[in-house]
């Protein structure tokens, strides 16, 4: 197969990616994949049959790959054999992996507070990005993709558009976080963009931004693994434990499925601290002594 063939491949697979809206990320990703699988096999991944498949997970599995790895690796080769080349009957030669549910790394109010204190300088900017992770729960790419346009100081909200699964949303602007967002437009001026990167035109990047966390967390000398992410979780859980309804959250978050928001209660700490044993029911009712 000539240089030209792989090439249109390519191409293809990305059409077919941006007929169905897929992000620029996700294109990336499951491009890299399908290179990395036809680099295992060492001829064009079309020539590829349902058993160099199976082998290529078995290969996966053997060198310790993780189950995300894999299942992201599998999303992409259903993509590209079952869409793309119309191959349907690939499906049965791959499986997805089980991976193990973690639960996220939430923050304190307090540390949240002093990880904001510690947001680098100069200036307001990271102070500012960081208070719209936390207070409006935001994902990092959300943060960095809002426009001063998307800030409704009348209606006290912040327009979220193409969200996480092509979705646009609304969350709420508080009054301190429109002041500091106004103290930041007053000191940088910003135009286009909320928070723009390095150079104007581009909004900031995440590296950016996870840099300024980790500086911010070692600052506020926070012992735990923190990203920009924690700060989202952080928002979900500290507003379980003030009884929001977890429909709500979920609305705010922009999931889609209510399980995924429920993963919360399981880290809402001050929820399970507020909730009565069953011991201690049937020792007050009994009267019984504990000393």
């Amino acid at each position: 197969m000539t240089q030209e063939k792989v090439s249109t491949l390519r191409t293809r697979m990305i059409e077919d990616m941006s007929i169905r809206r897929f992000g620029e990320k996700t294109q990336k990703d499951y491009i890299r994949r399908i290179k990395n699988f036809s680099r295992f096999l060492g001829f064009p991944p079309d020539q590829a049959s349902g058993e160099d498949i199976r082998r290529y997970q078995l290969h996966l599995s053997d060198n310790g790959t993780s189950p995300f790895t894999i299942n992201a690796a599998v999303s992409a080769l259903r993509f590209f054999f079952g869409t793309t080349l119309g191959r349907d009957d690939v499906r049965k030669f791959t499986s997805t992996v089980r991976q193990p549910r973690k639960l996220p790394v939430v923050l304190s109010p307090e540390e949240v507070a002093r990880l904001l204190e510690c947001a680098p300088g100069p200036g307001l900017k990271y102070k500012a990005a960081l208070s719209v992770a936390y207070g409006c729960g935001l994902r990092a790419s959300e943060v960095a993709s809002l426009k001063i346009a998307d800030i409704d100081s009348e209606r006290m909200v912040i327009r979220v558009e193409q969200g996480k699964g092509g979705k646009d949303r609304y969350v709420m602007l508080s009054p301190h976080l429109l002041e500091l967002l106004r103290a930041w437009w007053v000191e940088a001026r910003p135009q286009g963009w909320l928070f723009p990167g390095q150079n104007p035109v581009n909004p900031i990047s995440a590296r950016q931004f996870n840099r300024a966390c980790h500086a911010a967390v070692q600052m506020a000398e926070i012992d735990k693994r923190v990203t920009p992410h924690t700060l989202r979780h952080s928002f979900a859980t500290h507003l379980l434990e003030q009884n929001i309804d977890i429909r709500v959250i979920q609305v705010l978050l922009g999931h889609k499925k209510l399980t995924t928001t429920a993963l919360y209660t399981q880290v809402a700490t001050k929820t399970i601290r507020e909730v009565m044993s069953p011991l201690d029911k049937i020792l007050t009712k009994s009267g019984v002594s504990t000393g």
